[in-house]
């Protein structure tokens, strides 16, 4: 029996534990709280999909890692400002086998450990103080790239929207029978697995295609059709990927598309709300600093100027302090 923990079980996090959950020789619990972790334990795993609503029982559902006991699966499906705090209490989740996979938006924090020009120095945007590096070794890590969009439309339900897209591989690059192994759980759960021998590239690409759109459409209410129509905003969303992809050679993620080309990919999104939008709506903290401000933290390390990636982040940082999404703080 594969032992699963989803950790935040929000839309992501929803979808991947239903789809777990039906499959046979999986045991998924949960750590939750407050009204999902009563939506859970009242009424399992729910996923809305294809006109229907997916049913799972959950196997253990707890605010207390120690309930949970060792995994052999750990997915984090949290904000990437949620971690910090978080993950010092994982540790009784870790089996000494245990594969710990973030299926998280932006830079993640075991990036750095794994990039040279980085020198191996945890990111203070993401792991500030390295603590989230210090609780979660670096060998538990399988990264992961999440093209999937889900919303959650009461707690305990996750609604999927489009997309099966996961992307995984070794944070040091290469193949590994862990990596196949996890293939299979995955795709018998009904996702579309890529198994990356450069999943650093590919968090990196993913961030490059969307650092812009999520923050502008936080800031002007828009879906990110009304943002590529207007020309300014998009030339302003060009300038800040230049920027991007020049960082991207200097850390080996060199990014051979043009900012016209990634526009032609979002388009077919059509009016499509970004999941910073969704949040600024309904007034829940926003994923700055993994988006944006980790992006301009690696610009500075390897010296590469960054000035309009930096007042996107000035911008929504102000937009996110002046109604209580993001936290005040120097700067």
């Amino acid at each position: 029996m594969l032992r699963v923990c989803i950790v935040g079980v929000g839309a992501i996090g929803g979808l991947l534990g239903t789809r777990l959950a039906l499959c046979a020789g999986v045991k998924v619990s949960a750590l939750a709280r407050g009204a999902t972790l009563t939506a859970l334990r009242d009424h399992g795993w729910r996923l809305n999909e294809g006109g229907q609503q997916l049913r799972a029982p959950a196997s253990n559902v707890s605010d207390e890692p120690g309930e949970l006991g060792p995994q052999d699966l750990v997915i984090i499906a949290l904000k990437a400002q949620a971690l910090p705090a978080l993950a010092p209490t994982l540790r009784p989740l870790l089996a000494p086998d245990c594969i710990v996979l973030p299926a998280m938006n932006g830079v993640p924090w075991w990036f750095s450990a794994s990039t040279a020009a980085l020198a191996n120095h945890p990111l203070e945007s993401v792991d500030p103080g390295g603590g989230i590096a210090a609780a979660i070794p670096l060998r538990h890590v399988v990264g992961c790239v999440v093209h999937a969009s889900a919303a959650t439309t009461e707690p305990g339900v996750a609604s999927h929207r489009m997309g099966r897209g996961l992307i995984i591989g070794e944070p040091a690059g290469g193949q590994s029978d862990r990596v196949t192994r996890l293939s299979d759980v995955l795709t018998n759960a009904g996702f579309e697995v890529t198994c990356s021998s450069r999943i650093r590239y590919d968090a990196w690409y993913k961030l490059w295609g969307n650092m812009t759109m999520n923050p502008l459409s936080a800031l002007t209410g828009a879906t990110t059709d009304r943002m590529l129509d207007d020309e300014l905003i998009r030339a302003f969303c060009a300038a800040a990927m230049r920027e991007a992809a020049v960082i991207g050679v200097r850390i080996g993620c060199d990014v051979q598309q043009s900012a016209e080309d990634r526009f032609a990919v979002t388009r077919k999104l059509g009016a499509f709300k970004t999941s910073m939008l969704q949040d600024a709506e309904a007034g829940r903290a926003l994923e700055l600093d993994a988006l944006v401000g980790a992006v301009r933290e690696i610009g500075a390390r390897v010296a590469v100027a960054t000035p309009a990636i930096d007042t996107l982040f000035g911008l929504t940082r102000l937009f996110g302090r002046m109604r209580g999404l993001y936290p005040h703080g120097p700067g």
